[in-house]
């Protein structure tokens, strides 16, 4: 009978001892936070099997980096209520959860990790940082789940420029660098195809393929990558870099309130935005009626317009879009894909009045891609997509519109640097300065 009852409280202690999780106790969220996080799930999902699928395309010319076939997410270190909100949307909690896996991952959407390569740490930040080492490595590895299953990961290469989603507290948040671009969330409700999911993942590696040295020279030719960068590249819904985008808002108001000429571009810039938006959904029942020539001409304005706000190193990526969607047209032929997607992934877009983000085109790049997908003989293919409108004709009539498109000459021999403030090259080029809250150092 003793070691019964020394039996029962040693399982009674250990119980006790056990970390606990958040749960979804039906308790009142924030909406539009909830809202986020799905829309980061489903826009992970949509870009993690991409992702893997690029690894097919082998370009020997490509700068490199590591991949995994999972995406993880993790609420450690959100406001209590946020956290219940991520349990509620993608059943996220403080230990690292997968929220989108490629087919034939080791792991699946749900599965927790509680250790990798034999290494167990409660701080999510820290196990983010060993599935960093892990995955950089470039060597096969076992990760332990909740479960006590122990599953063996292979990294693997993909040319260099990571795609990631912006942090679901900051969904408007987007920056282009030659290691990482983040895409605001609004690219998720295009719900894309596997084809253009894929189109987004080579867009944005041959962003860093065609723009990199020119980002590099803006500012700097070698940079040490610190921990929180190194996170974000695994979980952009991490704490720390969650934060960092909240910063990185912030700044930017202040930065524009300081300089008259600022509050003026800044307000322009607003304006443009919203016209076209409502321009674009005045007689929209939905997103499948037809656009209207002025519709379809606002939404390129309002795309320019988005390219124009960019800033820092984004500011000189943005010089070289048109040649981001060459490389991406070019890629995904080789890979099988349809090489228009980028064409019906923007038209998705235009469609919903969704013009924050790399994707939309202005009548610039709209053209030059014509221009292409001409020389392939798939010039009425893409009139189909673009619903017959022709990009020669509209460039043609969208310059005598008064909301000017994107200003003339992005041209890299006029940009000036911006200051030494924190975030006045952008969000992803301050991240590889901060640490992260529990303490990581630079490599």
């Amino acid at each position: 009978m003793r070691s019964l009852l020394t039996l029962l409280l040693s399982l009674l202690l250990a119980a006790c001892a056990a970390p606990k999780y958040t749960v979804d106790d039906g308790r009142k969220v924030d909406e539009g936070l909830l809202a986020n996080i799905r829309s980061y799930g489903s826009g992970e999902q949509s870009l993690r099997p991409a992702i893997v699928r690029s690894a097919a395309l082998k370009d020997p010319k490509c700068d490199r980096q590591w991949e995994l076939p999972f995406a993880v997410a993790t609420s450690y270190g959100w406001a209590e209520n946020d956290r219940v909100a991520w349990v509620r949307g993608l059943n996220v909690d403080e230990r690292l959860t997968v929220v989108a896996a490629a087919p034939n991952s080791p792991l699946n959407p749900g599965d927790k990790l509680l250790a990798v390569a034999g290494k167990k740490d409660e701080d999510s930040e820290s196990l983010l940082a060993k599935l960093a080492d892990a995955r950089d490595a470039g060597k096969p590895f076992f990760v332990t789940l909740s479960s006590g299953a122990n599953r063996a990961v292979s990294p693997f290469e993909v040319c260099r420029g990571y795609a990631r989603l912006a942090p679901p507290n900051t969904p408007e948040v987007q920056d282009y660098h030659w290691l990482l671009s983040l895409h605001s969330l609004e690219i998720s409700k295009a719900q894309l195809s596997e084809d253009e999911a894929l189109w987004a993942v080579l867009w944005t590696q041959g962003l860093s393929e065609e723009g990199g040295a020119r980002m590099k020279t803006y500012h700097y030719g070698t940079k040490i990558v610190g921990t929180l960068y190194n996170l974000a590249t695994l979980a952009t819904g991490l704490h720390g870099a969650a934060l960092a985008a909240e910063a990185a808002v912030s700044a930017a108001k202040v930065a524009a309130k300081s300089v008259a000429s600022e509050i003026v571009k800044q307000q322009l810039i607003e304006q443009g935005k919203a016209l076209a938006a409502q321009r674009i959904r005045e007689g929209l029942i939905d997103a499948g009626k037809e656009l209207t020539k002025q519709q379809v001409m606002n939404g390129l304005q309002a795309a320019a317009v988005n390219r124009s706000s960019l800033s820092g190193v984004a500011w000189v990526a943005s010089t070289v879009f048109d040649q981001a969607d060459q490389w991406a047209f070019e890629r995904a032929e080789k890979l099988g894909a349809d090489p228009l997607a980028g064409f019906s992934l923007h038209q998705k877009l235009l469609e919903r009045s969704l013009a924050g983000n790399a994707f939309a085109l202005d009548i610039e790049r709209l053209e030059a891609l014509s221009k292409l997908a001409k020389t392939k003989g798939m010039d009425a293919q893409v009139q189909a997509i673009l619903r017959g409108f022709k990009a020669s004709d509209l460039a043609l009539e969208i310059g005598a519109m008064p909301l000017a498109s994107a200003p003339s000459g992005f041209s890299f021999e006029s940009a000036t640097d911006p200051g030494s403030a924190q975030f006045s090259r952008g969000l992803i080029d301050a991240m590889l300065d901060i640490p992260t809250e529990s303490g990581g150092h630079k490599k």
